[in-house]
């Protein structure tokens, strides 16, 4: 693709802006609500290996979030997500003996996706290896706020054991399957364009 359509998400080249600010803000209050649901059906698919924190399918939503939406809205449909949760609704991954030492990732979730939209938005997206790179960089700000919060719940020596090592291999591969779905998009976007599909 030419290099000035590199600054836009992949919900921006599928539907592109126009000048009618309402039908704007009525597809970004679509994909930012879509986005928050598809996360907290992800958070349905979940196992507790430890009383603390669950495996689920949320950070793969939440990375597809960031890439799919860029940055702000990546961001907001994080935060829709968290509100809806504190709201009652359940869109969490509940079921833990530890009440509350997971949240801390949640709040990871918003500066995850927010990371990876916004280097997407910068051309991250189309180049595999860059597109790994930012994700790495969203996984690792989960874990920033994720396993500080959960000191507060567990003994020290368990933080790591409970919180970062056993995910490791799961979120390698949810990652992954991540990195795969966007370049897959952003051809099927070129086809749907009629572009060519040798264009990075």
């Amino acid at each position: 693709m030419r290099e000035s359509a590199r600054s836009l998400s992949l919900a921006e080249a599928l539907i592109p802006r126009n000048n009618v600010a309402a039908l704007n803000l009525t597809v970004d209050v679509i994909l930012i609500v879509g986005y928050a649901a598809l996360t907290g059906l992800a958070a349905q698919v979940k196992y507790y290996i430890n009383p603390a924190v669950p495996i689920s399918g949320q950070t793969f939503a939440v990375l597809l979030a960031g890439a799919a939406l860029g940055g702000k809205r990546g961001a907001a449909s994080m935060l829709v997500y968290l509100m809806a949760g504190i709201a009652g609704i359940p869109v969490f991954a509940s079921g833990g003996a530890v009440a509350g030492a997971s949240r801390g990732y949640l709040l990871g979730f918003v500066a995850a996706a927010a990371i990876v939209g916004f280097l997407c938005e910068r051309g991250w997206g189309r180049n595999p290896l860059k597109l790994i790179g930012a994700m790495l960089l969203g996984e690792a700000a989960i874990y920033a706020f994720g396993l500080p919060w959960l000191a507060f719940y567990v003994p020290a020596e368990k933080v790591l054991p409970w919180g970062l090592t056993p995910f490791i291999p799961g979120d390698i591969i949810k990652l992954l399957l991540a990195a795969l779905a966007v370049p897959l998009a952003w051809a099927g976007i070129r086809r749907l364009k009629g572009e060519d599909s040798s264009q990075p």
